[in-house]
């Protein structure tokens, strides 16, 4: 009878298991501001911002009578809120 190797035991096992969290380590730590005392992830700015701009494009449909017309306004202003938002993360973190 061959003598089966546990995969769990085996030295090639553990470095192939664990590689996916190496990209977790913090090499220069996330952009963060503090605002009243408490940090704030500079994605949340750039979130609001998106959100911001989506209830604006939002507006401007309605008042420019595209709202009638437009089919999936709530995908068109996410879109629009969506590539504002990381817009301004690419030019304001972006390297």
């Amino acid at each position: 009878m061959k003598h089966r190797r546990n995969c769990l035991n085996s030295r090639s096992f553990w470095p192939l298991a664990l590689a996916p969290l190496s990209g977790c380590g913090v090499v220069g730590g996330a952009p963060s501001y503090t605002v009243v005392g408490s940090f704030f992830p500079a994605w949340m700015f750039c979130g609001v911002f998106g959100i911001f701009i989506a209830i604006g494009a939002r507006a401007a449909f309605v008042s420019l009578g595209l709202a009638n017309v437009l089919p999936y306004q709530l995908f068109v202003c996410t879109a629009i809120g969506l590539t504002a938002a990381m817009l301004v993360w690419l030019l304001w973190f972006g390297q």
